[in-house]
């Protein structure tokens, strides 16, 4: 299936600058990413598409189930891809990467407390926060390398 036909099976017009957000998506090698991160990608690609196009079209698909919103330590929003597979988070505290899982137990689990507790889970997002332990963890080392720059540009 096409992104044309993608679009237009949710009721969404395939236009340009929703071709290129779902494009984003689609090639980005980072599953999870903020508005300010699509942007980002778009200026870099030298498209002609506003942070507020940007942030209006994430919405949309959300709404459309293209997307699904998480909110993480960051507290800011940061889409994924929608596969239509229930998965679960764990986000490193030392640099913010984000590592999908699924573990049938737990989700068992959950299921048997709920149902103790008097209740029927509807959907549920479960986040596990935690430091790396890794020792050459190679992500720590790219956002310490960010740091770097950053600072080298501040002074």
């Amino acid at each position: 299936m096409t992104n044309i036909d993608e679009l237009k099976n949710t009721g969404l017009k395939a236009t340009i600058p929703r071709l290129k957000i779902l494009e984003v998506f689609q090639r980005s090698a980072q599953r999870h990413l903020t508005a300010e991160d699509v942007f980002r990608v778009l200026l870099k690609d030298r498209s002609d598409v506003g942070l507020a196009t940007v942030y209006r079209v994430l919405t949309q698909f959300e709404q459309a189930s293209i997307l699904s919103r998480s909110h993480f330590e960051s507290g800011k929003a940061v889409y994924e891809l929608n596969e239509g597979k229930h998965h679960d988070h764990l986000v490193c505290l030392d640099c913010g990467r984000v590592e999908e899982f699924y573990d049938a137990e737990i989700e068992n689990r959950q299921q048997a407390v709920a149902k103790a507790k008097g209740f029927t889970i509807s959907d549920h997002a479960l986040s596990l926060y935690a430091n790396c332990v890794k020792d050459n963890c190679p992500h720590r080392a790219e956002m310490e390398s960010e740091r770097g720059s950053v600072s080298a540009e501040r002074s």
